[in-house]
């Protein structure tokens, strides 16, 4: 019976390396930001946060983030970054981190693309 102590140790440790949270959940403020894929909307609608979606403000979406971060969005496929405010839940999309306004998509030149990888990177409250 002395390899049962040692199969409760194996079992622990495998669930240990199992329960880090996904990339997707992370908090993206230090060690060089969150990787991830940004895509862009501009429905009128109200907010998570309570107030009116407007496509020309500087604004997204996130799952997590506290509502009025601030978030520095890099495109990287061409380096163009903006800082938007966070004031919506999403996006619900697989594989995506954040949801810009348009105003926001058009400074890091994705309109075109819909969908691009980015950094985000928390910088202030």
């Amino acid at each position: 019976m002395r390899s049962f102590p040692v199969l409760i140790l194996l079992v622990a440790l495998i669930a240990a390396c199992h329960s880090a949270k996904p990339a997707t959940t992370q908090h993206p403020g230090g060690g060089g930001g969150l990787r991830g894929l940004a895509s862009f909307y501009n429905e009128p609608q109200i907010t998570a946060s309570g107030e009116r979606f407007d496509k020309r403000k500087l604004t997204a979406a996130h799952r997590t983030l506290p509502m009025g971060t601030m978030v520095r969005v890099i495109n990287q496929r061409n380096g163009k970054s903006v800082i938007v405010r966070i004031n919506d839940r999403g996006p619900y999309a697989h594989g995506r981190i954040i949801d810009l306004s348009e105003a926001a998509a058009k400074i890091i030149d994705m309109i075109e693309a819909g969908v691009v990888p980015v950094v985000l990177q928390v910088v202030g409250r």
